[in-house]
């Protein structure tokens, strides 16, 4: 990684300012459902505090669209970082502004201040550069931590970086080493396994791999536009017209430059999704009309296992099936255990992916689960990640 890591700035005594993803789940009594996110970063935040930095972090929390919205304010996130830390954390009552500087500017050494929600500002998604500015003035340096927002030019990824040095935490190294590695020089076989609803948002994605895996297996709903595009009845399954021609081209493409994708060949299929207990499994990669596919049957497991078992490097993004729902969530399962096994390093991408392999309490036997869904997927695309390339070169 050519970029500059916090162990390469010296922090003892400074105001740093860390960009964090503190974008958690909250139940109808503001409660956190799931503290991972913020568990996340305690590596870096622990770090800051144990070398005498005085620790200025900010957020976004769902999209408060640039209204202050009481339902959205990280008061929650400071109460359970604080219970992790054990230690006060403040939070203040907006994240620019002359008492936020005020208080910032009374900090010691080891001290942790939370900012108010980013996005109760219209300037943060516009990464307007006055706000960029403000926010620049309360630290010293800065510190990227926020995977999961490093795909968005904002103020407090991108803009900030104009006026501090900047640094990725342990958590964006992390990510950025893992998919340098399994990008640029991956351990052969390379398996890429694609699933998830829809062929639209991956089709950037399947082009990129295209030029480096040595296998794509498809499952999940998209599978079904390929699978069209072969002439291979599909019964009422989702399919995305307008992609049919695409689909074609990809599969062309594939043949013509030798690399194998793998599409199901039986499935589990049902007559409505909101009647699991009569669901069926076909005997071959037809399905009939007025029945849908919502996961992979037992021999496309196989076939799929057998490939993982063999890969020397998996890079998996998008469930195989409707996971949510325990009847149609074998193909996923079984997926998530034959990567655990394979002893193949494994990339999983963030959102759904991570949600499956966190079901079926995997997370431990995967080399890498990436904390974003979006930037991981752009990533894959070969795209440059703004929040990622802004930062300090080493």
């Amino acid at each position: 990684m050519n970029k500059k890591s916090i162990k390469d700035i010296d922090i003892k005594g400074k105001r740093v300012i860390m960009r964090v993803d503190f974008n958690v789940p909250l139940d109808s009594d503001l409660k956190i459902t799931d503290d991972s996110r913020i568990q996340k970063s305690l590596e870096t935040i622990k770090y800051i505090v144990s070398n005498h930095g005085k620790l200025i972090l900010m957020s976004h929390l769902g999209r408060p669209k640039g209204e202050v919205n009481p339902k959205l304010s990280l008061k929650p996130v400071a109460k359970r970082l604080s219970e992790l830390l054990g230690k006060p954390v403040k939070v203040l009552g907006d994240c620019i502004g002359q008492e936020v500087s005020l208080e910032v500017k009374k900090m010691s050494e080891g001290d942790v201040i939370l900012l108010e929600n980013l996005r109760f500002h219209k300037a943060e998604t516009k990464n307007d550069p006055e706000f960029a500015k403000e926010l620049a003035s309360l630290g010293e340096v800065f510190v990227n931590d926020a995977f999961g927002t490093c795909h968005r030019a904002h103020a407090s990824t991108e803009g900030i970086t104009h006026y501090l040095e900047s640094a990725a935490g342990f958590l964006v190294q992390k990510e950025i080493e893992y998919f340098e590695q399994v990008l640029t020089s991956p351990k052969k076989p390379l398996i890429f396994i694609l699933g998830g609803a829809k062929v639209s948002d991956k089709i950037p994605v399947i082009e990129n791999m295209m030029r480096k895996a040595d296998a794509i297996l498809i499952g999940g709903a998209m599978a079904y536009t390929f699978m069209k595009a072969k002439s291979i009845s599909i019964g009422s399954s989702r399919l995305e017209e307008e992609m049919l021609d695409t689909a074609k081209k990809i599969l062309k493409l594939a043949a013509e430059s030798g690399v194998k994708i793998i599409l199901p060949v039986d499935h589990v299929v049902t007559e409505s999704i909101e009647n699991p207990s009569g669901a069926k499994t076909t005997d071959s990669e037809t399905i009939e009309e007025g029945w849908m596919g919502v996961d992979i049957g037992p021999e496309t497991i196989k076939l799929f296992s057998d490939k993982i078992k063999d890969a020397g490097t998996i890079i998996w993004n998008g469930p195989v099936g409707i996971f949510e729902i325990d009847e149609f969530s074998k193909g996923s399962e079984s997926l998530a255990q034959a990567i655990g096994n394979s002893g193949a390093i494994s990339v999983i991408g963030g959102g759904d992916t991570a949600a499956c392999v966190v079901k079926f309490s995997l997370s431990g036997k995967m080399s890498h689960i990436s904390t974003g869904g979006g930037a991981s997927l752009e990533y894959l695309e070969g795209k440059v990640l703004p929040g990622v390339a802004a930062l300090s070169d080493k």
